[in-house]
This record gives structure tokens, sequence and C-alpha cells, in this order.
């Protein structure tokens, strides 16, 4: 007989915590990309995607510090910090976290550009994977923290990617401002939290109507989950500004807020009856409208407004159509057993990898419907559909609690990066917002 649920939530629990911070200031690993001439020696304060190193081998090459990635692994940590799972150290991550970020508004391009050599040190055949002169040239300023990601020693990323992106900005202020009502900060943390605060607050007022790509890194467009973490981001930051006094600009935080919501609502589609996920730029329509992140934007903006939330009906509906899609898709969740619900990707005709299931997807899914139950007439029906993904995570969760990025649609086996700490920290928020509920309902 298989031990009980929640003593297997407990021992993933334990398992999630340690493995996550393993991503946080890997000081003892070094990555080497000897086709680019680089040599990555991380700074404390870096947060990879994962610590396993890869090179397309087959495994990807995840050694980076993503600023979305980063800042839900932080915002996982503050979880940590409040349970006690993490103390003393995670308010220590946290500091360096804050200054490593606050360096990156000295990159600048525009210095490669005088020293052009370091082309040369890049294999032939990999050239045609660099930036070019004028996108390098950029970089610099406010547009640093459109940049997606950069290397774990703080410099910058010299490939070709998904650029510009504007989520980072955001999930980074909406973490800073919970983790400063959780916890006490020194007054050197404290001017270096509302330095950040404010350069993330000022990007995202400025940026949020310009196209960029999307949260998969994939199409440039006006994509629901960027422009609903940006909603969230301005107002959390509004209300900080009152409390400090900047009156001036916390109206204008909330008035671009505002305007983000009024934008939000044309994303809804009548037929079939979802939340569109996004707007491309080139005008054209988009395969991958129906899309998990809609999901990841309730549960990463936070907030229990009618609309765009956990409790906004037209969410829930998305997650349904998103349900009923993965589970005619995947073969693994064909004849599945009873009090399990389908594994969840990203969206229809995913070809990264396997295509196939994402432990966050599924996780997001089953935090959604504990964040949903919490006050709602249907509380008990969602607790349990949550805890029915949950019972799917573990059902493809190996006996070591390691967990990739995907598990393949057939066969069930992890694919792609090895030891997410996306995947980790989703674990580590599900299981708090279950816990939430639970507190409530007691």
């Amino acid at each position: 007989m298989s031990e009980p649920l929640e003593t297997w939530i407990e021992r993933q629990y334990r398992h999630s915590a340690a493995a996550m911070l393993r991503s946080v200031s890997p000081l003892a690993i070094v990555k080497d990309r000897p086709e680019f001439g680089l040599r990555i020696v991380p700074r404390k304060g870096a947060v990879v995607a994962s610590p396993v190193l890869g090179a397309y081998d087959p495994d990807p090459d995840y050694f980076y510090h993503w600023y979305r990635d980063s800042a839900l692994i932080v915002d996982a940590l503050r979880v940590l910090h409040e349970d006690g799972s993490a103390r003393p150290y995670a308010l220590a991550h946290f500091a360096d976290f804050v200054h490593f970020s606050l360096a990156l508004d000295e990159l600048d391009g525009r210095i490669l550009l005088e020293s052009p050599q370091w082309r040369e040190a890049v294999a032939p055949q990999f050239r045609q994977y660099l930036r070019s002169d004028e996108e390098l040239a950029r970089v610099h300023g406010i547009a640093v923290a459109a940049d997606t990601r950069v290397n774990a020693d703080g410099s910058l990323d010299i490939t070709t990617w998904g650029r510009p992106q504007h989520d980072g900005p955001a999930l980074r202020a909406l973490t800073l401002l919970r983790w400063s009502r959780a916890a006490r900060f020194d007054a050197e943390l404290a001017a270096a939290v509302a330095e950040l605060v404010h350069a993330d607050l000022t990007y995202t007022r400025e940026r949020w109507r310009e196209p960029c790509i999307d949260i998969w890194e994939e199409e440039l467009g006006w994509h629901y989950y960027t422009l609903r973490v940006a909603a969230a981001a301005l107002e959390d930051g509004a209300a900080w500004l009152e409390r400090r006094g900047e009156r001036r600009e916390a109206r204008s935080c909330r008035a671009e807020a505002g305007a983000i919501f009024e934008r939000l609502e044309g994303y809804w589609a009548d037929e079939p009856g979802v939340y569109r996920s996004r707007v491309l730029a080139s005008g054209a329509q988009s395969s991958k409208e129906l899309d998990i992140s809609v999901v990841f934007a309730a549960i990463h903006a936070g907030g229990e407004r009618a609309r765009h939330s956990v409790r906004d009906v037209r969410q829930q509906a998305t997650l349904e159509r998103l349900e009923t899609l993965f589970d005619t898709a995947y073969l693994i969740n064909r004849d599945r057993p009873a009090g399990r619900a389908p594994a969840l990707g990203r969206y229809a005709g995913d070809r990264y990898y396997s295509g196939g299931a994402y432990y966050f997807s599924t996780l997001a899914a089953a935090e959604f419907c504990f964040r949903a139950a919490r006050g709602t007439g249907g509380g008990r029906a969602l607790k349990e559909h949550g805890d029915a993904f949950l019972e799917t995570v573990r059902a493809f969760t190996p006996a070591s609690g390691a967990l990739s990025e995907q598990f393949d649609q057939t066969t069930g086996a992890q694919t792609s990066a090895k030891e997410l700490a996306w995947s980790y920290a989703a674990f580590i928020s599900c299981i708090a917002a279950r816990r939430s509920l639970a507190a409530r309902s007691a």
C-alpha cells in the first residue's frame, strides 16, 4: 500500500526545499562553455534555473540567472522563511539576491563592442548563435531589465535568445514586496530593496504597452501572463509607495494598473470560452492561445479580485479547457485511476523536448484549486481536485523526489532539464496554498 498523501507531501516538501536551495548562490559549481570561450564562476545572489550542468547533450544548458525564474524561486524561499524551513539563512540568501540584482543595472552591452576580440574566442560553428552588435548596443540602462537572463557571474548573456521580456521586473517587484511584509530588514537592506523596487516599478510602468516575448520565450506580442503580473506589481507597488508617502508615484502606478486591467478584458474569448494567452505583434492568430500561462498569471499575481484571479469563473473555465486538452492529448492521462487529475503541459502542439507534461504546470493547477477554494461554496470539491493534481505529480515523481522540467506524455519518464528549481518552487508554493486553506478551514 502506498503511503498516505499527507506523508508524501511532507517528505517531498523537505526534499524540494533542500533541492531548490542548490540553485541559490551555487558557488561550488563552475560552468564551462568552451565553444563560446567562457568560464562562468557564479557570484553570491545568482539563482540558476538548474544546478545540473548540460549543453544540449541532451540536457539543456539552464545554468543561467533568469529574471523570471529567480523571482519565483526567491518567492518560494520566502515561504520557507515564513514556515521556518530555511532559517536563518533564507534572509541572507534574499539579501544576496537583492545585491546581485542591483549590480545587473551596471551592465552595458556597448562595452563588449569596444573589445570585439571576444567574438574571435567563439568557435566558428557557434558564431551564428551570437547576438548582433546592434542588439548589444541597446542593452544599457533600463533596457538591461528586459534581457531575460544573464550569466551566473553577473555578466551579459552573449547568445541569441527570446528578448525583450517584460515579466521579470514585475515578478521581482512582487517578490521584493512580499518579502518586505514577511521579514524585518536592517537599514542597509531596506534601502537596497527600496532602490530595486523603484527600478522595477518604473520599468513595468513604462514598458507594459510595448510588445515582448512570452513567458516561454517563443512569440512576440502582448501576453496575458505578462500583463497580469505587471498589474499586480503596480497595485502592490502603489500601496507600498503610499505607505512611504510617495503619493504621486503611487497614483501613477494605480492608473497604469487600471489601464492594464482594461486591456485584459479584451483577452476573453466567448468562443471557445477561455482567456487567450496572447495577441501577436504580427497580427496573426497564434496556435498557443489556450496556454497554462493564464493559470500561472492568476497564482503568480495573487489577489482575490472578481476578475483575473483564481475566483474568476472565466479563469476557472480556462483551466477546465486545459484539462480537457491534455486529458485527450497525453497517453499517460488515459485510463488513469480514480483520484488522479490529468497531467498538464503548456499548450497544444508543444515541441520542446518531449512536448510533454510539466511538473510546474500540474502543480500550478493544484495551487489554483487550493487558492480558489478559500471562502467559496465549492471549497471542498476544489480542495479535492487540487489533491487529485498532487496525486498525479506523486505518480510521476521518483522515489528520490527529484523533479525535472518535464515528464514524457507517453512513458512518464523525466525529460528536459534535471533538478529544475522552478519545479521545486512550484511544489513549495502549492503546498503553502494547501496549508493556508487548511488553516482557514480549521
